[in-house]
């Protein structure tokens, strides 16, 4: 009997695969979101699916915008993905492949084949895998599966982010058409969407505070190239 990894196992992994200092403002981001995915893989009634995968990639793309230094962002999701046993270019292709379908396809298609599992052009196995997830009283429901999902929707329809009621009548289709848990998704998206909120003010108030050093930089190098330093130098 295969023995399940381990949270410290797996954090051990990824701190060895990715060796340089994570940025301190993201570090709760990137941990926060290596324990749920720990968790859920090693959950005997998880498994992969490419809506999931988007998800992962939505999550880790959007909130670590603005990461430094930037060529870090790849390594680190590359680590996450294989401490927990995936491949991170699986994700990629995966979430890459959901997303061209809600971008490909209309608004009414799209919503149709999520609350309706109306078969999508180009979809193909994912027809099937919707189906697969309706008739499975034992699917795993997760956050990031909702968040990909959710990613779907808001591709193919942008304006479901301001439109409250549009957003819960196609979110309480969906919940029906794939037997998902209605009160858990709205509180995963609920917090979603605020953390999102709070990312992008402390994302503003970083830049705040890094173009008021650099102008502070700036006035001392002035100061100290000004006529009047370099004579009292020269002076001196």
């Amino acid at each position: 009997m295969d023995t399940l990894r381990t949270l410290s196992e797996t954090k051990r992994t990824f701190y060895s695969l990715h060796t340089r200092p994570l940025n301190s403002i993201y570090r709760r981001v990137i941990e926060e979101l290596l324990v749920e995915m720990h968790l859920l893989t090693v959950n005997v009634d998880f498994k992969y699916d490419p809506i999931y995968a988007l998800g992962v990639v939505t999550v880790f793309d959007t909130f670590m915008q603005g990461y430094q230094p930037e060529q870090d962002k790849e390594s680190i999701f590359n680590a996450i993905c294989k401490a927990v046993e995936g491949d991170p270019q699986q994700y990629r292709q995966d979430a890459e492949r959901v997303k061209s379908l809600a971008e490909n396809n209309s608004v009414e298609a799209v919503t149709a084949w999520l609350c309706e599992l109306k078969p999508l052009p180009g979809a193909g196995d994912l027809d099937n895998l919707l189906q697969g997830i309706k008739d499975n009283p034992r699917f795993k429901y997760s956050r990031l599966f909702m968040i990909g999902l959710y990613t779907i929707l808001e591709t193919a329809n942008p304006s479901l982010t301001n439109d409250d009621k549009v957003r819960q009548e196609i979110l309480e289709k969906c919940c029906q058409a794939l037997n998902l848990p209605k009160e858990k998704v709205d509180k995963d998206l609920d917090l979603y969407r605020s953390n999102l909120e709070k990312m992008e003010q402390a994302r503003s108030v970083l830049e705040d505070v890094i173009k008021s050093d650099r102008k502070q930089r700036e006035r001392r190098q002035e100061e100290k190239n000004s006529p009047e330093n370099i004579n009292q130098s020269m002076i001196i």
